[in-house]
């Protein structure tokens, strides 16, 4: 049996990152997808445990406080309503079971596995993180696209795509988004390299 990966996607709201880890695990059977929480509400359809683990704020902080969590952020500003985070259990059981894994999580999440794994090398063999680049224009036509968030949040989240692009030189590798099909096939060219750094470590 080949190694197991764990495919950690960041980029801006809107440059889709859910499609490509929905897309990997539906067209590869290997790949489950790591389940994060959050303690927004849901979006329409969405489905708790499937999409996200959606905790009540005092929760999310009890489980912070026991150390349930590989990482943990506020997002979007000082608001309860809106942490994210992924438990350490979301990742270690489907590893230790063989499974590829792949997520998406804000830059400050991967900054905060990247310390993880200094201390944990099945994440450090494991991990092979991905930012996904979108233009400034593009960006904004997917967000009003999804008809998800007013124009005060989408300003909001622009700006937090900008501070985030900042980021991007610390990813192990780039997808510089054009459509769905060219972001897919890029991703598959990188799930290739990871198989391979995984298994030569």
């Amino acid at each position: 049996m080949p190694v197991p990966v764990l495919l950690v996607l960041a980029g801006p709201a809107g440059s889709g990152k859910s499609t490509l880890c929905d897309r990997l695990v539906a067209e590869n059977p290997r790949f489950s997808r790591v389940v994060t929480t959050t303690t927004r509400a849901p979006r329409e359809g969405e489905v708790n445990g499937v999409h996200y683990h959606f905790f009540s704020p005092d929760e999310f902080e009890q489980r912070v406080a026991a150390g349930e969590f590989l990482e943990w952020a506020q997002v979007h500003g000082n608001r309860r309503d809106r942490l994210y985070g992924t438990l350490a259990s979301s990742v270690f059981e489907p590893l230790a079971a063989g499974r590829d894994l792949v997520m998406s999580v804000d830059v400050q999440g991967v900054d905060s596995f990247r310390r993880a794994a200094q201390t944990l090398p099945v994440l450090a063999r494991a991990m092979t993180t991905i930012f996904i680049v979108v233009d400034h224009e593009r960006l904004i036509a997917r967000m009003r696209g999804r008809a998800q968030d007013n124009e005060a949040e989408i300003a909001g989240r622009m700006k937090t795509a900008e501070r985030e692009l900042r980021e991007a030189h610390k990813f192990d590798f780039i997808i510089e988004s054009r459509t769905r099909d060219e972001d897919f096939a890029r991703l598959l060219e990188i799930l290739a390299q990871a198989r391979e750094r995984a298994a030569s470590v």
